[in-house]
């Protein structure tokens, strides 16, 4: 066989080659398992050594030469096959950005920065803990042993007892207050933080679901009286509900982790049928909302929390982040933060470049 016209012969079809496809069948004719060029590589076996040691350079080179040629015609299709697709695909940057599905912030991320940020300013780090609690750290270091009563004001969901560790039952955490017990036990005192998160009660209607969200704060410091309580709460209202006229009212109440414990009302106007914050509850036309629980920590919880009661003393509040939500910007079932209807998600949402400031205003909406 003339491996010289052999080579020319392929090398001008590879040339002629019009597009990939043509290119590719021109390497599998040639190169391919029963191409021609592998078939005079497989003769190499049954020549004498003298013969292989003359033919063998020869096929060798022909198939190199074919090979580097297909290589190089497949780069030059696939160049200019880009090229033509960058002169077909253009864009028109001066044309307005067409229309698409944006997401927003859900409302009740949204207040969690901003109570976050208020906080923070106030000198507050944020505490997380776990969302499947032990009942320990849930109820008894809470001063809610096994038969105390106040364990009936929770609609507790239960894990069987095979998922019991050490011996406490397992359990949806009620609130985030075992978040307070987890940080006196890790960092000892003094401490100052909010936890906010996720907590999980059976109940379900307009103003409740079985999962919603919670923020509560704890102070634990030497010479903290109810005092400091009223002013922190009074503080973060203003700050959050962006009005200067919130008035508080503290009311005798019971909460076991707490003593003494107080419910605070925040006084209310009625603006278009609708209860606005802000004002004397005790103005014409307007009224007490109750808002929130708090009051001086228990000495058997800071006992609990690895503390020496007569050494430390502290207060704790806890609101429902959703509850606050609602109040701040006019929605009025607290089943639709759940329901993940895009048209709600919409019109309530907060677009991701409205991060909340305090010298921008925390509700500042896009």
């Amino acid at each position: 066989m003339d491996h010289a016209a052999t080579r020319e012969t392929a090398l001008a079809r590879i040339a002629a080659a019009q597009d990939l496809g043509a290119l590719e069948a021109l390497r599998v004719e040639f190169l391919g398992k029963q191409g021609s060029i592998s078939g005079l590589m497989k003769t190499l076996g049954a020549m004498s050594p003298d013969e292989r040691q003359a033919k063998a350079p020869q096929i060798q080179a022909l198939r190199e030469s074919v090979s580097d040629a297909l290589t190089a015609a497949k780069d030059a299709l696939e160049g200019a096959a880009l090229e033509a697709q960058l002169a077909r695909e253009t864009i028109d940057l001066s044309l307005p950005a067409p229309d698409a599905p944006r997401g927003t912030i859900h409302p009740v991320s949204q207040v969690m920065d901003e109570l976050a940020e208020i906080f923070a300013d106030m000198g507050f780090a944020v505490a997380t803990g776990p969302e499947i609690e032990d009942d320990w750290h849930n109820f008894t270091a809470l001063n809610m042993p096994d038969n105390h009563p106040a364990r009936a004001m929770h609609d507790t969901f239960y894990f069987p007892n095979e998922m019991a560790s050490g011996g406490r039952k397992m359990l949806l955490r009620t609130h985030t207050s075992p978040v307070q017990i987890r940080a006196m036990i890790a960092g000892g005192a003094p401490i100052r933080i909010i936890a906010p998160g996720r907590v999980y009660r059976s109940d379900s209607d307009a103003t409740h679901t079985p999962m919603f969200h919670q923020v509560e704060g704890l102070v634990i410091d030497k010479g903290i009286t109810l005092g400091h309580l009223k002013w922190t709460l009074e503080t973060f209202l203003k700050a959050y509900f962006e009005r200067e006229d919130i008035v508080l009212r503290l009311r005798p109440s019971y909460f076991p982790f707490t003593e003494p414990s107080v419910e605070v009302d925040v006084g209310f106007a009625l603006v278009n049928g609708k209860r606005v914050l802000g004002g004397s509850g005790d103005a014409p036309d307007h009224g007490w909302m109750e808002l929130l629980g708090s009051g001086m920590v228990n000495r058997k919880v800071i006992a609990a929390g690895g503390l020496d009661p007569d050494e430390w003393q502290g207060f704790a509040f806890g609101v429902g982040v959703d509850r606050l939500a609602m109040l701040k910007y006019g929605m009025d079932d607290l089943r639709a933060f759940f329901d993940g209807d895009v048209r709600w998600l919409a019109h309530y949402g907060f677009s991701p470049l409205d991060v909340p400031t305090l010298s921008a205003g925390v509700g500042a909406r896009a």
